[in-house]
């Protein structure tokens, strides 16, 4: 009986020997399949190492990213420029004090909207740029070169609106639109449009130049003129800077006498964004 006692006692401390061995070397149950999952995750050939490039997939060359990424941002700046608006330069005196520019000096840089005018029509008072129609385009010249490749990469980049549009354009005030009767004569208060003398707040104070007595006055700021009904689908414009501004008023022998077809009209001016000073909204 005691033979067997301490037979049994025997086998019951190697059963225990063996289960603490067995705890020590394989771990919890849950440590054991973890182990297992990420020995296979190494071993499995059909998982790609995301840390890693596919050494069967092709790179491209960092080169080509580049290029790809410039000639997007052209297309895009090409779209914009050509469709919704662009910057344009004030070359001169003529819409002074609402912008600014002249010879030498840093003129106002205008952001013009091209959508507007896709659904409504310009109104007076809207300062425009529009393409000199006929007759307006004395002493302009094209900036292009004669060579037939350096055009082409200045018409590339004036699309994407790095060098201005090869037209002659101008920028004025809308005084009167189409089927509107416009005028200034002897006694007249000033502009007059229908009959009512248009709102001149906005023109240049003191005048840039005086106005002959014989020719015209000074509440016409300038010569006399009209009366001109303005055809159809067409607008009379002048400068804010009236005593100097060749505006409508001396094109009235040209072939649209003096007026500007709607379609000319590119958009409507509406930030000044440079000079920083001069930053704000074209009123």
């Amino acid at each position: 009986m005691k033979a067997r006692g301490r037979a049994a006692t025997r086998l019951a401390q190697v059963s225990e020997d063996s289960g603490r061995s067995g705890a020590q070397a394989g771990g919890t149950p849950d440590a054991q399949a973890d182990g297992t999952q990420a020995e296979a995750a190494q071993s499995d050939p059909g998982k790609p190492d995301s840390g890693k490039p596919d050494p069967g997939k092709p790179q491209r060359p960092a080169w080509l990213e580049y290029f790809v990424t410039v000639v997007v941002a052209l297309l895009v700046l090409g779209l914009v420029n050509t469709f919704v608006g662009r910057l344009y330069q004030i070359p001169s005196e003529s819409m002074e004090p609402t912008l600014v520019g002249c010879d030498g000096c840093t003129g106002d840089r205008i952001v013009v909207d091209k959508l507007t005018y896709r659904f409504s029509e310009p109104a007076a008072g809207d300062v425009v740029v529009f393409s000199a129609p006929a007759g307006w385009e004395d002493g302009w010249t094209s900036g292009r070169s004669g060579n037939p490749v350096i055009r082409f990469g200045q018409e590339v980049l004036s699309t994407v609106g790095i060098l201005p549009p090869d037209e002659y354009t101008l920028v004025k005030r809308v005084v009167a639109t189409g089927g509107q009767t416009v005028q200034c004569r002897q006694g007249d208060p000033g502009i007059m449009v229908d009959g009512k003398k248009v709102d001149d707040s906005y023109t240049l104070s003191p005048r840039a130049y005086p106005v002959d007595p014989m020719t015209g006055s000074d509440a016409c700021q300038g010569e006399y003129f009209g009366p001109v009904t303005v055809p159809d689908h067409a607008l009379w414009v002048m400068g804010d800077n009236r005593t100097n501004s060749r505006d409508s008023r001396y094109h009235l022998n040209d072939p649209d006498k003096g007026s500007v077809p709607v379609d000319n009209v590119i958009g409507k001016a509406r930030f000044k964004v440079w000079p920083v000073s001069r930053i704000g909204t074209v009123d």
